[in-house]
């Protein structure tokens, strides 16, 4: 047995995604609001790239978005076949009759790398600022964080000034909902120098507690600063009762006064018998009518157990449909455009493409446009491509979900995402990619594409049903129940084969959890 080196030569064939194939895919997959910020960043960052002007006069007939330039293989990957001699030809005829000069710069000396792009795209960067510092002027102006709202209110807050500097620091340590979760003696130990006795000692919690009840007391909105739910909740019947904080209307203040009493014995002594729905209990245990119990628990959920998020509320981000979906009543039929009237009709500079033919250029400046141009064609054939693919898969959805349009969720079918890439001969991936975080405006709403996607099974008469459509139709039972008796799993489950569909109770219980459906002793009223 022997160890020896040798070199050999072997061919084969390998798959590598090219990087021009990543960014396809990455615009494929990408929802209509990302793509208009991926289009506006590479407006900006590529000088070669513009907005086409609607084609007025003798303009008309220039293949505005077609004008694409010799760049050769260095040109980002971008090669020269069949497609693409077309549009050379279509270049070539366009500089012939229009033979005027690109500029007298150009022609008596040859640019340097910056000087034919500040130039060429000054125009454009002229006509975009003042709609740009406009809108940069209308924006609003961001809203302050959280704590330095609270610390705000709590610098011109009148309280002991030897509280002051405690008071920003329990600001400091509180959560996101304005709970202080820290216990008030490991509190002690992590205060800083500067709040320590002058012997060096932690502060005293004595001093913390007076310090935290200031801040309980002149922070708003009221609930700031408690340590557990129950503190919180009565905080916020303490600004309640002081007329501070105005939660619904009494004609009656004997009423009005009653039910604050029974809210705060609620919050105070059967918080858990109340999250767990056991109010006759309370009824024994408390004294009160369940008339009265009904009146505290209404008041109770008016408040809110994450007081601190009202200062920073979070702006639930517009979905922006990628597609509709309409109607023909004299066809009878659903039809599907898209919303590309968002995105801008992108073309190549054809200055920048006619300065690739220039020899006088230095190399490194007709490679730099080359680059350029390339990355420019390839961003508007990967929207294009995005379009038609897109345009070609919802087209494919209304053909298999006409019942859901029609009729409505409890009627969708099981659709695998393979059956649709083999009838339009792509791959399951690609479709996969076209329809993630992609909305469609339908006659029933705004609906994600994904989830005309599913699995499912049959029901007893052999139709499919996908589970979509179960969900549809457990929700369905659960909202027509009794709710004095709500019905358990079981009940639902032979609720649901009443209907056709037959299901186990576990799957019942996955479903309902899913649904945020909560078990029948929670949903059950008195």
């Amino acid at each position: 047995m022997r160890f020896e080196a040798s070199q050999h030569m072997r061919m084969g064939q390998h798959m590598k995604l090219a990087p021009r194939m990543i960014q396809s895919m990455e615009i494929l997959q990408m929802p209509l609001a990302e793509l208009e910020e991926r289009i506006e960043q590479e407006l900006e960052n590529n000088p070669t790239l513009e907005i086409a002007e609607p084609a007025t006069g003798s303009d008309a007939g220039v293949p505005e978005g077609d004008a694409r330039t010799d760049l050769g293989e260095s040109a980002g990957g971008l090669e020269r076949d069949g497609a693409d001699a077309d549009s050379f030809e279509r270049l070539e005829r366009y500089e012939e009759s229009n033979p005027e000069a690109v500029e007298n710069e150009f022609e008596e000396r040859g640019p340097t790398r910056e000087e034919p792009f500040e130039g060429l795209s000054r125009s454009r960067a002229e006509s975009e600022s003042d709609a740009k510092s406009e809108a940069m002027a209308s924006a609003p102006a961001r809203q302050a964080g959280v704590a330095d709202q609270l610390k705000d209110q709590w610098g011109v807050a009148e309280v002991d000034e030897s509280l002051r500097a405690l008071g920003e620091f329990i600001i400091d340590n509180l959560d996101a909902d304005g709970y202080l979760r820290t216990p008030l003696e490991e509190l002690a130990l992590r205060a800083p120098i500067g709040l320590r006795e002058p012997n060096g000692q932690a502060p005293a919690v004595e001093r913390i507690e007076r310090a935290l009840r200031a801040v309980q007391l002149f922070l708003e909105p009221p609930g700031v600063g408690a340590r557990d739910a129950r503190e919180c909740l009565i905080l916020q019947l303490d600004a309640i009762e002081d007329g501070e904080a105005v939660v619904g209307e009494w004609d009656d203040k004997d009423d009005r006064a009653e039910t604050i009493r029974a809210a705060r014995l609620l919050a105070t002594d059967f918080l858990d018998d109340l999250m767990n729905n056991r109010l006759p209990r309370i009824a024994d245990r408390s004294g009160l009518t369940m008339e009265r119990i009904k009146a505290g628990l209404l008041l109770l959920r008016r408040l809110s157990l994450s007081p601190a998020r009202r200062l920073a509320p979070t702006e639930a981000t517009p979905i922006v449909p990628d597609g509709f979906v309409e109607y023909d009543e004299d066809q009878d039929r659903y039809y599907a455009y898209l919303n590309d009237t968002r995105l801008p009709n992108l073309q190549v500079n054809r200055e920048y493409a006619k300065l690739t033919r220039d020899r006088s250029m230095p190399q490194r400046d007709r490679e730099f446009i080359r680059t350029n141009l390339g990355n420019a064609q390839w961003l508007i054939d990967a929207v294009e491509q995005r379009k038609r693919t897109l345009l070609r898969v919802i087209e494919a959805v209304i053909d298999a979900q006409r019942d859901f349009f029609d009729y409505g969720p409890q009627s969708l079918k099981p659709l695998p995402m393979t059956l649709v890439a083999e009838k339009l001969g792509i791959h399951v991936a690609t479709v996969s990619r076209a329809v993630a975080d992609k909305h469609l405006m339908t006659p029933r709403g705004m609906v994600p594409l994904r989830s005309f996607f599913s699995g499912g099974t049959q029901t007893d008469s052999g139709e499919e049903v996908s589970w979509d459509a179960i969900k549809a139709a457990l929700r369905e039972v659960v909202d027509q129940e009794d709710k004095g008796k709500p019905l358990s799993d079981d009940a639902l489950a032979d609720a649901m084969k009443a209907r056709g569909l037959e299901i186990a109770r576990r799957t019942v219980a996955k479903y309902r959890e899913q649904l945020g459906i909560p078990t029948a002793r929670l949903r059950k009223t008195f």
